[in-house]
Protein backbone atom coordinates (compact mmCIF):
# COMPACT_ATOMS: atom_id res chain seq x y z
CA UNK A 1 0.00 0.00 0.00
CA UNK A 2 1.25 3.69 -1.49
CA UNK A 3 -0.87 5.49 0.56
CA UNK A 4 -1.60 5.31 4.47
CA UNK A 5 -5.19 3.76 5.53
CA UNK A 6 -7.44 6.18 7.26
CA UNK A 7 -6.36 5.49 10.59
CA UNK A 8 -4.84 8.17 12.52
CA UNK A 9 -1.31 7.67 14.17
CA UNK A 10 -3.11 8.20 17.96
CA UNK A 11 -5.62 5.61 17.19
CA UNK A 12 -2.97 3.29 15.88
CA UNK A 13 -0.56 4.25 19.33
CA UNK A 14 -3.57 3.99 21.54
CA UNK A 15 -4.13 0.09 20.13
CA UNK A 16 -0.88 -0.92 20.86
CA UNK A 17 -0.65 0.55 24.08
CA UNK A 18 -3.59 -1.17 24.69
CA UNK A 19 -3.04 -4.69 23.16
CA UNK A 20 1.21 -4.69 23.75
CA UNK A 21 1.85 -2.58 26.36
CA UNK A 22 4.02 -0.40 24.10
CA UNK A 23 3.84 3.25 24.68
CA UNK A 24 4.87 4.66 20.93
CA UNK A 25 6.54 8.38 20.28
CA UNK A 26 6.08 8.12 17.03
CA UNK A 27 4.38 6.39 14.50
CA UNK A 28 5.63 6.54 10.83
CA UNK A 29 3.75 5.01 7.76
CA UNK A 30 5.97 2.74 5.16
CA UNK A 31 5.02 2.73 1.47
CA UNK A 32 5.84 -0.34 0.72
CA UNK A 33 4.87 -2.95 -2.13
CA UNK A 34 1.97 -3.16 -4.24
CA UNK A 35 -0.22 -5.03 -2.00
CA UNK A 36 -3.17 -2.73 -1.27
CA UNK A 37 -4.68 -4.74 1.03
CA UNK A 38 -1.77 -4.33 3.30
CA UNK A 39 0.21 -1.22 5.69
CA UNK A 40 3.00 -0.54 7.03
CA UNK A 41 4.37 1.72 9.82
CA UNK A 42 7.62 1.69 11.89
CA UNK A 43 6.45 2.72 15.19
CA UNK A 44 9.32 4.18 17.96
CA UNK A 45 9.00 3.05 21.42
CA UNK A 46 9.66 4.67 24.55
CA UNK A 47 12.27 2.86 25.36
CA UNK A 48 14.27 3.49 22.74
CA UNK A 49 13.26 0.42 20.30
CA UNK A 50 11.70 0.31 16.95
CA UNK A 51 9.21 -1.85 15.73
CA UNK A 52 7.59 -2.81 12.53
CA UNK A 53 3.74 -3.16 12.17
CA UNK A 54 1.69 -4.82 9.47
CA UNK A 55 -1.98 -4.24 8.89
CA UNK A 56 -3.10 -6.59 6.94
CA UNK A 57 -7.00 -6.65 5.48
CA UNK A 58 -9.53 -9.77 3.60
CA UNK A 59 -7.89 -13.07 3.18
CA UNK A 60 -6.46 -13.48 6.86
CA UNK A 61 -5.75 -16.71 7.95
CA UNK A 62 -3.67 -17.64 11.36
CA UNK A 63 -1.45 -19.29 9.80
CA UNK A 64 0.68 -16.26 8.63
CA UNK A 65 1.45 -15.52 12.10
CA UNK A 66 0.93 -18.97 14.00
CA UNK A 67 3.64 -20.69 11.11
CA UNK A 68 6.91 -17.68 11.14
CA UNK A 69 6.75 -18.12 15.15
CA UNK A 70 7.11 -21.99 15.10
CA UNK A 71 10.00 -21.46 12.37
CA UNK A 72 11.46 -19.35 14.41
CA UNK A 73 10.75 -20.13 18.15
CA UNK A 74 10.19 -24.19 17.90
CA UNK A 75 12.87 -24.42 15.13
CA UNK A 76 15.44 -22.27 15.77
CA UNK A 77 15.38 -20.63 12.39
CA UNK A 78 16.89 -17.48 12.88
CA UNK A 79 16.03 -15.95 9.08
CA UNK A 80 12.68 -16.35 9.78
CA UNK A 81 10.40 -12.94 11.15
CA UNK A 82 8.43 -14.05 13.85
CA UNK A 83 5.21 -11.53 15.31
CA UNK A 84 5.69 -10.62 19.16
CA UNK A 85 3.53 -11.59 21.27
CA UNK A 86 -0.03 -9.22 22.32
CA UNK A 87 -0.31 -9.03 26.75
CA UNK A 88 -3.47 -11.85 25.91
CA UNK A 89 -0.18 -13.88 24.28
CA UNK A 90 -1.90 -13.85 20.26
CA UNK A 91 0.21 -13.12 17.75
CA UNK A 92 -2.23 -10.80 16.32
CA UNK A 93 -5.37 -8.50 16.67
CA UNK A 94 -8.35 -7.25 14.83
CA UNK A 95 -9.35 -3.33 14.52
CA UNK A 96 -10.31 -0.79 11.93
CA UNK A 97 -10.55 -3.46 9.56
CA UNK A 98 -7.47 -4.84 9.61
CA UNK A 99 -5.46 -7.76 11.05
CA UNK A 100 -2.69 -5.77 13.03
CA UNK A 101 0.66 -7.88 13.57
CA UNK A 102 3.68 -6.16 15.68
CA UNK A 103 7.43 -7.22 14.81
CA UNK A 104 10.34 -6.39 16.11
CA UNK A 105 12.37 -3.86 13.18
CA UNK A 106 15.02 -5.35 11.33
CA UNK A 107 17.66 -2.59 10.47
CA UNK A 108 18.25 -3.40 6.54
CA UNK A 109 17.34 -2.91 2.91
CA UNK A 110 15.41 -5.53 0.85
CA UNK A 111 17.19 -7.73 -1.38
CA UNK A 112 15.86 -4.88 -4.41
CA UNK A 113 17.97 -2.29 -2.83
CA UNK A 114 20.93 -4.48 -1.43
CA UNK A 115 23.06 -6.67 -3.17
CA UNK A 116 23.01 -10.07 -0.88
CA UNK A 117 26.95 -11.04 0.61
CA UNK A 118 28.19 -14.44 -0.62
CA UNK A 119 27.27 -15.30 2.87
CA UNK A 120 24.23 -14.53 2.57
CA UNK A 121 23.47 -15.58 -0.58
CA UNK A 122 24.47 -19.34 1.44
CA UNK A 123 22.39 -18.33 4.45
CA UNK A 124 19.28 -17.90 2.40
CA UNK A 125 19.79 -21.25 1.17
CA UNK A 126 20.40 -22.97 4.75
CA UNK A 127 17.15 -21.15 5.83
CA UNK A 128 15.29 -22.22 3.19
CA UNK A 129 16.00 -25.85 3.08
CA UNK A 130 15.25 -25.60 6.61
CA UNK A 131 12.05 -24.26 6.49
CA UNK A 132 11.19 -27.02 3.29
CA UNK A 133 12.31 -29.80 5.62
CA UNK A 134 10.03 -28.55 8.73
CA UNK A 135 7.51 -31.25 10.05
CA UNK A 136 4.97 -28.89 11.35
CA UNK A 137 2.53 -29.97 13.71
CA UNK A 138 -0.62 -31.27 12.19
CA UNK A 139 -3.05 -28.48 13.47
CA UNK A 140 -0.82 -25.98 11.76
CA UNK A 141 -0.30 -28.23 8.00
CA UNK A 142 -4.03 -29.14 7.98
CA UNK A 143 -4.56 -25.37 8.10
CA UNK A 144 -2.55 -24.36 4.71
CA UNK A 145 -3.63 -24.75 1.32
CA UNK A 146 -2.32 -27.00 -0.97
CA UNK A 147 -0.90 -26.86 -4.52
CA UNK A 148 -3.63 -27.68 -7.01
CA UNK A 149 -1.94 -26.05 -9.94
CA UNK A 150 -4.92 -23.85 -10.11
CA UNK A 151 -6.44 -22.84 -13.33
CA UNK A 152 -8.00 -19.62 -11.81
CA UNK A 153 -5.56 -16.85 -12.70
CA UNK A 154 -5.17 -18.21 -16.24
CA UNK A 155 -8.96 -17.93 -16.65
CA UNK A 156 -8.81 -14.06 -14.88
CA UNK A 157 -6.08 -12.97 -17.36
CA UNK A 158 -7.81 -14.50 -20.24
CA UNK A 159 -11.53 -12.46 -18.93
CA UNK A 160 -9.53 -9.29 -18.98
CA UNK A 161 -8.18 -10.32 -22.47
CA UNK A 162 -11.83 -10.61 -23.87
CA UNK A 163 -12.94 -7.46 -22.38
CA UNK A 164 -9.48 -5.52 -23.83
CA UNK A 165 -11.08 -6.66 -27.55
CA UNK A 166 -14.04 -5.13 -26.74
CA UNK A 167 -12.98 -1.94 -25.64
CA UNK A 168 -12.17 -0.01 -22.09
CA UNK A 169 -13.35 3.12 -21.00
CA UNK A 170 -11.28 4.90 -18.72
CA UNK A 171 -8.86 7.52 -17.95
CA UNK A 172 -4.82 8.16 -18.83
CA UNK A 173 -3.75 5.48 -17.06
CA UNK A 174 -6.02 2.86 -18.54
CA UNK A 175 -5.31 4.03 -22.15
CA UNK A 176 -1.44 3.74 -21.35
CA UNK A 177 -2.23 0.45 -19.95
CA UNK A 178 -4.09 -0.91 -22.47
CA UNK A 179 -1.58 0.62 -25.10
CA UNK A 180 0.94 -1.71 -23.33
CA UNK A 181 -0.98 -4.94 -23.27
CA UNK A 182 -1.48 -4.55 -26.82
CA UNK A 183 1.76 -3.85 -27.59
CA UNK A 184 2.56 -7.39 -25.55
CA UNK A 185 -0.79 -9.13 -25.80
CA UNK A 186 0.57 -11.98 -28.12
CA UNK A 187 3.50 -12.93 -25.69
CA UNK A 188 1.34 -12.43 -22.79
CA UNK A 189 -1.29 -14.95 -24.43
CA UNK A 190 1.74 -17.78 -24.63
CA UNK A 191 2.91 -17.24 -21.36
CA UNK A 192 -0.67 -17.92 -20.43
CA UNK A 193 -1.11 -21.22 -22.49
CA UNK A 194 2.64 -22.49 -21.68
CA UNK A 195 1.54 -22.14 -17.67
CA UNK A 196 -1.41 -24.21 -18.65
CA UNK A 197 0.33 -26.48 -20.65
CA UNK A 198 3.05 -27.32 -17.99
CA UNK A 199 0.03 -27.11 -15.36
CA UNK A 200 -1.74 -30.10 -16.85
CA UNK A 201 1.95 -32.07 -16.98
CA UNK A 202 2.62 -31.52 -13.41
CA UNK A 203 -0.65 -32.99 -12.26
CA UNK A 204 0.62 -36.17 -13.12
CA UNK A 205 3.63 -36.10 -12.12
CA UNK A 206 2.67 -35.86 -7.92
CA UNK A 207 5.59 -33.86 -7.11
CA UNK A 208 6.56 -34.39 -3.11
CA UNK A 209 4.90 -31.10 -1.01
CA UNK A 210 6.71 -29.25 1.26
CA UNK A 211 6.47 -26.20 3.53
CA UNK A 212 6.80 -22.85 0.84
CA UNK A 213 7.09 -19.22 1.57
CA UNK A 214 5.48 -18.41 -2.09
CA UNK A 215 6.73 -15.34 -2.38
CA UNK A 216 10.43 -15.11 -1.49
CA UNK A 217 11.24 -12.28 -4.24
CA UNK A 218 14.13 -10.01 -3.33
CA UNK A 219 11.72 -7.86 -1.60
CA UNK A 220 11.02 -9.98 1.28
CA UNK A 221 14.71 -10.67 1.96
CA UNK A 222 16.09 -7.66 4.27
CA UNK A 223 19.75 -7.63 4.39
CA UNK A 224 21.43 -6.51 7.38
CA UNK A 225 25.06 -5.54 8.62
CA UNK A 226 27.12 -8.58 9.29
CA UNK A 227 25.88 -10.78 6.80
CA UNK A 228 22.65 -10.57 8.73
CA UNK A 229 19.33 -11.67 6.80
CA UNK A 230 15.51 -12.02 7.69
CA UNK A 231 12.84 -13.59 5.60
CA UNK A 232 9.60 -11.64 5.94
CA UNK A 233 6.06 -11.57 4.67
CA UNK A 234 4.47 -14.77 5.11
CA UNK A 235 0.84 -14.23 3.60
CA UNK A 236 1.14 -16.36 1.00
CA UNK A 237 2.21 -19.81 3.03
CA UNK A 238 1.12 -23.11 0.87
CA UNK A 239 2.46 -26.79 1.20
CA UNK A 240 3.82 -27.22 -3.02
CA UNK A 241 6.94 -28.56 -4.43
CA UNK A 242 9.85 -26.98 -3.38
CA UNK A 243 10.29 -25.14 -7.20
CA UNK A 244 7.40 -23.18 -5.44
CA UNK A 245 10.02 -21.40 -3.42
CA UNK A 246 13.48 -21.99 -5.46
CA UNK A 247 11.67 -20.22 -8.70
CA UNK A 248 12.71 -17.15 -6.99
CA UNK A 249 16.21 -17.62 -6.94
CA UNK A 250 17.64 -16.66 -10.41
CA UNK A 251 13.80 -16.25 -11.99
CA UNK A 252 14.99 -12.17 -12.63
CA UNK A 253 12.05 -11.05 -10.26
CA UNK A 254 12.38 -7.08 -10.31
CA UNK A 255 15.20 -7.66 -12.66
CA UNK A 256 17.69 -8.92 -9.79
CA UNK A 257 18.75 -12.59 -8.83
CA UNK A 258 19.21 -13.64 -12.19
CA UNK A 259 23.04 -14.38 -12.19
CA UNK A 260 23.98 -18.38 -12.32
CA UNK A 261 26.90 -17.10 -9.84
CA UNK A 262 24.25 -16.11 -6.87
CA UNK A 263 22.59 -19.00 -7.85
CA UNK A 264 25.33 -21.33 -6.99
CA UNK A 265 26.23 -19.30 -3.57
CA UNK A 266 22.76 -20.05 -2.67
CA UNK A 267 22.51 -24.03 -3.82
CA UNK A 268 25.87 -24.15 -1.24
CA UNK A 269 23.82 -23.96 1.68
CA UNK A 270 20.23 -25.39 0.20
CA UNK A 271 22.39 -28.04 -0.89
CA UNK A 272 22.14 -30.42 -4.26
CA UNK A 273 21.13 -33.77 -2.83
CA UNK A 274 17.62 -34.01 -4.29
CA UNK A 275 17.09 -32.72 -7.76
CA UNK A 276 14.70 -29.86 -8.96
CA UNK A 277 12.30 -30.76 -11.11
CA UNK A 278 12.90 -28.05 -14.22
CA UNK A 279 9.55 -28.65 -15.56
CA UNK A 280 7.97 -27.42 -12.36
CA UNK A 281 10.73 -24.47 -12.24
CA UNK A 282 9.50 -23.46 -15.27
CA UNK A 283 5.66 -23.82 -14.52
CA UNK A 284 5.86 -21.51 -11.35
CA UNK A 285 8.20 -18.94 -13.49
CA UNK A 286 5.29 -19.05 -16.16
CA UNK A 287 2.56 -18.78 -13.19
CA UNK A 288 3.64 -15.86 -10.96
CA UNK A 289 3.97 -13.78 -14.26
CA UNK A 290 0.38 -14.60 -14.80
CA UNK A 291 -1.06 -14.34 -11.35
CA UNK A 292 0.69 -10.70 -11.51
CA UNK A 293 -0.88 -9.83 -14.81
CA UNK A 294 -3.99 -10.52 -13.01
CA UNK A 295 -3.08 -8.36 -10.04
CA UNK A 296 -1.74 -5.61 -12.08
CA UNK A 297 -5.37 -5.52 -14.33
CA UNK A 298 -7.60 -5.99 -10.67
CA UNK A 299 -5.59 -3.07 -9.68
CA UNK A 300 -5.91 -0.87 -12.38
CA UNK A 301 -9.68 -1.12 -12.66
CA UNK A 302 -10.43 -1.13 -8.67
CA UNK A 303 -12.40 2.14 -8.31
CA UNK A 304 -10.66 2.43 -4.79
CA UNK A 305 -7.08 2.10 -5.86
CA UNK A 306 -4.76 5.21 -6.05
CA UNK A 307 -3.67 6.32 -8.47
CA UNK A 308 0.12 5.89 -6.92
CA UNK A 309 -0.87 2.23 -6.52
CA UNK A 310 -2.33 2.37 -9.96
CA UNK A 311 0.83 3.81 -11.11
CA UNK A 312 3.03 1.48 -9.35
CA UNK A 313 1.56 -1.45 -10.87
CA UNK A 314 1.72 -0.33 -14.61
CA UNK A 315 5.72 0.50 -13.78
CA UNK A 316 5.96 -2.81 -12.29
CA UNK A 317 3.71 -4.35 -14.89
CA UNK A 318 5.98 -2.89 -17.87
CA UNK A 319 9.31 -3.86 -15.84
CA UNK A 320 8.76 -7.72 -16.43
CA UNK A 321 8.81 -7.86 -20.06
CA UNK A 322 12.33 -6.02 -19.69
CA UNK A 323 16.00 -7.53 -20.47
CA UNK A 324 16.55 -10.44 -17.82
CA UNK A 325 13.73 -9.89 -15.56
CA UNK A 326 10.41 -12.38 -15.43
CA UNK A 327 9.14 -12.75 -18.66
CA UNK A 328 12.72 -13.25 -20.18
CA UNK A 329 13.61 -16.04 -17.65
CA UNK A 330 10.53 -17.81 -18.18
CA UNK A 331 11.05 -17.68 -21.74
CA UNK A 332 14.53 -19.47 -21.76
CA UNK A 333 13.51 -22.05 -18.98
CA UNK A 334 10.42 -23.07 -21.57
CA UNK A 335 12.83 -23.24 -24.51
CA UNK A 336 15.14 -25.68 -22.49
CA UNK A 337 12.80 -27.90 -21.52
CA UNK A 338 11.48 -28.16 -24.95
Amino acid sequence: MLTPPDIAPDAVQARLAETYGLQATRTEFLPLGADVDSAAFRIEASDGRAYFLKLRRGGFTPAVVDVPAVLHHTFDIDAVMAPLLTRTRRLSVQDHGFDWALYPFFDGADGFTRTPTDRQWTALGTALNAIHRTELPESLRAGLPRESYSHHWREGVRRYQRRFINGVAGDDLVKRFLAFWDAHDEEIDSIVYRSEQLASILLEKSLPQVLCHADLHAGNVLLGDDDRLCIVDWDTLILAPKERDLMFIGGGVGGVWNQPREEALFFQGYGTNEAIDTLALAYYRHERIVRDLLEFCDQMFDPQASREDREEGLRQMASQFAPDNVVAVAHRDYDAIT
